[in-house]
């Protein structure tokens, strides 16, 4: 590659490294593999120079990264490795006053909403990590997918509806 060249797929790492790792870890729930996938992504548009080409940046590298990442969860699944935490434990009621126990209780309902996010399954939980976390459009991510833009908003108004559910149920729970 000409300097200009590595010049160019240098800024464009250092400005969609983390990018790529979220829609990575939105497929693969795993930080490890997800970090594999960056590499890999990257690896590939470099030596195959598809990265100029691109004409929106995120949806190009989302549409790449998700394919990458989906041949990876079938290659960890056919090793037989989980693929999905469950929440155990629901985080108890935050205390009146301010403290590291209320930073605790913050982080351990901050950790729930993310492992029922995890949860999620992929079709709804893709769209919505690509829509709230990298703030793509319903047509953006549409692409990414492969899917029509109307079932892009479906799968986030489904995937909002299942998450609301859920933690209407832990409020219910903790009010019991």
């Amino acid at each position: 590659m000409a300097t200009g060249d590595e010049a160019g797929f240098t800024s464009l790492v250092e400005r969609q490294a983390r990018f790529v790792f979220r829609v990575a870890y939105a497929v693969l729930l795993n930080a490890a593999d997800a970090e594999d996938v960056v590499q890999e992504t990257f690896l590939k548009l470099y030596r195959n120079r598809g990265w100029r080409d691109a004409g929106n940046e995120r949806a190009f590298l989302a549409r790449v990264t998700w394919r990458i990442a989906v041949d990876r969860r079938r290659q960890t699944a056919q090793a037989g490795q989980t693929l999905f935490a469950a929440v155990d434990d629901l985080p108890e009621a935050p205390s009146p006053e301010p403290g590291p126990e209320h930073a605790l209780l913050a982080a351990n309902r901050h950790a729930v909403v993310h492992a029922m996010i995890d949860a999620l399954p992929e079709d709804l939980r893709v769209p919505l990590v690509l829509s709230a976390h990298e703030e793509l459009t319903s047509r953006e991510i549409g692409r990414v997918l492969g899917v029509p833009e109307g079932t892009v908003r479906t799968r986030l108004q489904r995937a909002r509806q299942l998450l609301r559910q859920k933690l209407d149920a832990i409020e219910e729970v903790r009010h019991a």
